[in-house]
């Protein structure tokens, strides 16, 4: 392994830890600002990278695709606990939709912020330039998968939450009960989807939302 291929695996590695931990994090400080202790009270409102890891989904699945050469990474840290109860006690219904989506709203924040500065940076002229140029492509590709992804309407994904509770708003409680009976086939649905040809449907667009950001 040279130089360059090894800045090029730990600015991949940063760069997803950000994006991954810091979408758990939100969700926990946002329904901290609902009256929700939990996260808090179990420490995981922390920036410690450790309290969030989860073995599966923050370090063999991304693993696993980076030396398979699937020609993207995914994954996922350890959710942080809601009581969606106590957000909706106090914040309503809007407050139980403002966390679903707060870590899509940090994923798309933190991209954008990205793009703009990989539009001022000068031309790769050193080690530290390349890292740096490296570390904010990364960060544009896994902000945009993994806030678009979730946006998709497939428990357990941030979207599903969403959506049931805007029709619960609604008053249309049909489509949380729905969301309830299929929530614990959500995971084995994803991974089918992601699997198969369907997957084309899923990436496609996120794969022409990162065309556009990123510097030709």
């Amino acid at each position: 392994m040279n130089t360059l291929q090894a800045i090029d695996i730990l600015s991949l590695i940063i760069a997803l830890a950000i994006a991954i931990i810091g979408h758990e994090i939100m969700h926990g400080l946002v329904a901290y600002k609902y009256g929700d202790t939990t996260a808090k009270e179990q420490k995981r409102l922390s920036l410690n990278p450790i309290v969030h890891i989860d073995l599966i989904g923050t370090i063999l699945i991304p693993a696993m695709l980076y030396f398979s050469g699937a020609g993207f990474l995914f994954g996922w840290a350890k959710p942080v606990p809601i009581n969606v109860r106590v957000v909706i006690q106090n914040g309503g219904y809007n407050g139980a939709i403002a966390v679903s989506l707060a870590g899509i709203a940090f994923n798309f924040t933190l991209a954008l912020i990205a793009t703009l500065l990989l539009y001022t940076l000068p031309a790769v002229d050193s080690l530290s330039t390349f890292f740096l140029k490296t570390l904010l492509t990364y960060t544009v590709i896994y902000n945009i998968v993994l806030g678009i992804f979730n946006l998709y309407p497939i428990p357990p994904l941030d979207g599903s939450h969403a959506i049931s509770h805007l029709f619960s708003k609604m008053g249309i409680y049909s489509v949380a009960n729905f969301y309830h009976k299929i929530g614990q086939y959500g995971m084995i649905l994803l991974i089918l989807i992601i699997a198969t040809p369907l997957s084309t449907i899923i990436f496609t667009p996120i794969q022409m939302i990162i065309t556009t950001l990123l510097p030709h």
